[in-house]
C-alpha cells in the first residue's frame, strides 16, 4: 500500500478578487508521477506553493506525512550569487568524495555543468545557467517528493530528453509533481495529470495524451456547450492518433471513444494543398544559402553552408546551445550579415520574425488596440478571414481581457500578444525562435491550429519536441561543427547522432570508489526489481478478482504496463552495472 505523503482538504486560496483554488481536496502518494496543466495565471504555481506549505490557504488544511523530504524548483531561481557552482550543487564535498557517486556524475554531465565550469561564480552566470545549477542541486539529493515548476525552461532538446530519462530512473517510491507546458515531457515522465481551471483541480490517469483523450471524452459525454474548444481538442486527438509511433502509449480503454469522436476529422494539415497555394503566393524562391560562412568570435557557426528553403516548406531547427540556431534566423531576415557566401531572398518574401525577446509596446495601449494597430482583419488563406477581436479571443484574450492595458500584462500574456500581432501582419514566411516560451497548453493548441491551415513557409527553432512534430514536416540540425544537416528521422535521429558524436572516454582502471558505488547501486536496483515483481503479482491477482469490472481491469492494466516499463529500465541499468563491475 503506497504511503500518503501530502493531503489537501477543502483548500481555498484567493489572490485579491481571483479565486484560484475553491475547496480543492487532493492527495499525493508515494510513487505518484503527476503533471500539472492549465492556463497561465490559472493557479498551477499557487497549487504547488500550497502543497509544499510555502503559501497558507485561506481555508482548509494541508498536511504532510512525518519527516517528509520535499525538494522544490521554483520559477524564480534562488541560488546564493556569491557561491561557485560546485558549492551551490555539492556544498563543501571534495571531488574525490563525489567523483565515485554515479548519480552526481550523471547530473553534472546531463545538465552540462562541466561546460559552465564548477568553479564559476553563480553571480556571473546567465539566467538559464543559474536555473541548471538550481536544478542540479536538487537532483543530486534524495527526496520523498520533488516539486518542479517549469523544469525544462532553458534546456535544449537534448537536455529535456536527459531530464526525462533521469526522472524515470529515480527510485520508484519517490513522487514528483511537474508544472510544464512541454507536452512531450508530460507524456514521457508522468502517469497522472492534474488540470487546474476555474478554482478546481480535475485529476486524470495517464500522461498528456491520455489527458487529452479523457478530457474530450468527458466533454462528449456531458454534451458540453464549449464547441470551439472541443474542435481544437478533436484536432489534437486526430494528431495523437495519426502521429509518430511515440504517441501510441495511450490507455486502450479510451481508444474506441477517441476513434468515434474523430472519425470524420480530417488530417491536421493538407501539406500538398498548402504547398501548392504557398507557391502561388511566394514563387519558386524563398531563401537560398550558397556557401555561407559565419563566425561568432573564434567559433564558426556556419561553414560553407548550402541550403534551399522553398515555398510551403515547414522546417524545425534543432541543435546544441550556442550552435547558431537564433543566428541562422537573424541571417535569413537580414539582421545578421554573413562573413562569406550569398543569401538569396525571393522578391515576394514578406517575413515575420519572432525573436526570444518580447517586443516593447506602448504600455498605455489596450490589447485590442495593439492588435488593430497591425490590422483589423487577417486573411488566413483558402478564403478564410478572421477579425482582430476573434483572433485575440482564440489566443486567450477573451471578453474584457481585450481591454486590459499592455502595461498590466504578464510576461506570458505579452508573448501571446507578440505572436498575435505577428500573425495579423499576413506574412508569407514565418520564422519563430522558441515560440513556446511562457505559453500555456491551450494557447499552444490555438497557435498550432492557426499554423495548420497557414499557407506559407515556416521555420521553427524550439526545444519543444511536441510543437516541432506538430507544426513542421522536416527537421534540420546545427550540431555545433558548422554544418546544417537534414534529419529525415526528426528529433530522435538528432539525439541518436548526439550520442554517437559524444567524445569517447578513454578506458582507465576503475578506482575502488567507483567499484563500491557501482555495487551499492546494483544492490539498490536489485531491491527495486524485487519490489516490482511483488507488485506485478499483486496486480495480476487484483485483475483476476475483478475480471467482470471492465473499467477496473483497464485501470489495472495501465498500471501493469507502466510497471513493466519501469522494470525494463531497471533491468537495463542492472546489466550496465554488471558489465561495469565485470571490467573492474
Amino acid at each position: 500500500m503506497a504511503v500518503n505523503l501530502v493531503n489537501l482538504e477543502n483548500v481555498t486560496v484567493a489572490h485579491g478578487s481571483r479565486l484560484l483554488l475553491d475547496g480543492a481536496s487532493l492527495g499525493v502518494s508515494e510513487g505518484d508521477r503527476i503533471g500539472v496543466v492549465g492556463r497561465n495565471g490559472g493557479g498551477k504555481t499557487t497549487l504547488l506553493k500550497t502543497l509544499v506549505k510555502a503559501e497558507e490557504p485561506h481555508s482548509g488544511r494541508v498536511t504532510h506525512t512525518g519527516g517528509l523530504r520535499v525538494g522544490v524548483l521554483t520559477q524564480d531561481v534562488r541560488v546564493d550569487t556569491a557561491l561557485t557552482a560546485h558549492s551551490a550543487v555539492l556544498g563543501e564535498t571534495a571531488e574525490h568524495t563525489w567523483a565515485g557517486d554515479a548519480r552526481v556524475r550523471e547530473v553534472l554531465d546531463g545538465l552540462g555543468l562541466h561546460g559552465i565550469g564548477l568553479d564559476s561564480v553563480v553571480g556571473t552566470m546567465s539566467g538559464g545557467e543559474r536555473r541548471r545549477v538550481a536544478l542540479a542541486s536538487l537532483l543530486v539529493q534524495e527526496w520523498d517528493l520533488l516539486v518542479l515548476d517549469e523544469p525544462t525552461n532553458h534546456l535544449d532538446v537534448e537536455g529535456v530528453a536527459w531530464l526525462a530519462a533521469h526522472l524515470k530512473s529515480r527510485t520508484s517510491s519517490q513522487a514528483h509533481l511537474v508544472v510544464t507546458h512541454d507536452r512531450w515531457f508530460l507524456d514521457e515522465v508522468n502517469s497522472r495529470t492534474w488540470e487546474v481551471h476555474d478554482g478546481v483541480v480535475d485529476a486524470y490517469e495517464g500522461g498528456y495524451s491520455a489527458y487529452v483523450l479523457a478530457r474530450a471524452e468527458r466533454d462528449r459525454i456531458a454534451s458540453t456547450a464549449e464547441q470551439k474548444r472541443l474542435q481544437l481538442v478533436k484536432k489534437e486527438l486526430a494528431w495523437l492518433r495519426r502521429g509518430p509511433p511515440a504517441r501510441t502509449s495511450k490507455p486502450q480503454f479510451r481508444i474506441d471513444a477517441a476513434n468515434a469522436l474523430i472519425a470524420d476529422e480530417p488530417p491536421a494539415r493538407d501539406d500538398v494543398s498548402l504547398q501548392r497555394f504557398s507557391a502561388a503566393r511566394l514563387g519558386r524562391t524563398v531563401y537560398e544559402l550558397h556557401g555561407v560562412t559565419l563566425a561568432f568570435g573564434k567559433k564558426t557557426l556556419l561553414a560553407g553552408v548550402d541550403w534551399n528553403l522553398g515555398p510551403g516548406d515547414r522546417v524545425g531547427i534543432v541543435g546544441v546551445n550556442g550552435a547558431g540556431k537564433s543566428t541562422l534566423l537573424k541571417l535569413l531576415v537580414g539582421q545578421q550579415p554573413s562573413d562569406s557566401g550569398r543569401v538569396v531572398v525571393g522578391q515576394t518574401v514578406k517575413p515575420a520574425y519572432l525573436s526570444q525577446e518580447v517586443a516593447e509596446l506602448d504600455p498605455a495601449l489596450r490589447v485590442l488596440e495593439a492588435v488593430e494597430q497591425v490590422a483589423k482583419v487577417v486573411d488566413l488563406g483558402g478564403g478564410r478571414t478572421v477579425g482582430a477581436s476573434t483572433l485575440a479571443d482564440r489566443f486567450g484574450f477573451t471578453g474584457n481581457a481585450q481591454w486590459t492595458r499592455v502595461g498590466d500584462l504578464s510576461g506570458g500574456e505579452r508573448r501571446r500578444l507578440q505572436i498575435l500581432r505577428l500573425l495579423m501582419g499576413e506574412p508569407n514566411v514565418i520564422l519563430l525562435d522558441e515560440p513556446t516560451n511562457d505559453l500555456d497548453i491551450d494557447t499552444l493548441t490555438a497557435l498550432e491550429d492557426l499554423l495548420d491551415g497557414w499557407p506559407g513557409t515556416l521555420v521553427v527553432v524550439s526545444h519543444d519536441r511536441y510543437f516541432l512534430e506538430r507544426v513542421t514536416t522536416t527537421t534540420a540540425s546545427l550540431m555545433g561543427d558548422g554544418r546544417l544537416a537534414a534529419l529525415p528521422g526528426g528529433v530522435d535521429q538528432y539525439l541518436a547522432q548526439r550520442v554517437r558524436s559524444s567524445p569517447a572516454v578513454a578506458p582507465k582502471a576503475a578506482r575502488a570508489g567507483d567499484s563500491r558505488a557501482a555495487r551499492k547501486e546494483l544492490s539498490r536496483v536489485e531491491r527495486d526489481i524485487a519490489r516490482l515483481d511483488r507488485r506485478e503479482a499483486e496486480i495480476h491477482a487484483a485483475m483476476a478478482a475483478q475480471a467482470s469490472d471492465f473499467a477496473a481491469v483497464a485501470a489495472l492494466d495501465e498500471q501493469l504496463r507502466a510497471l513493466r516499463t519501469e522494470k525494463a529500465a531497471l533491468e537495463d541499468t542492472w546489466l550496465e552495472l554488471s558489465e561495469q563491475l565485470d571490467q573492474v
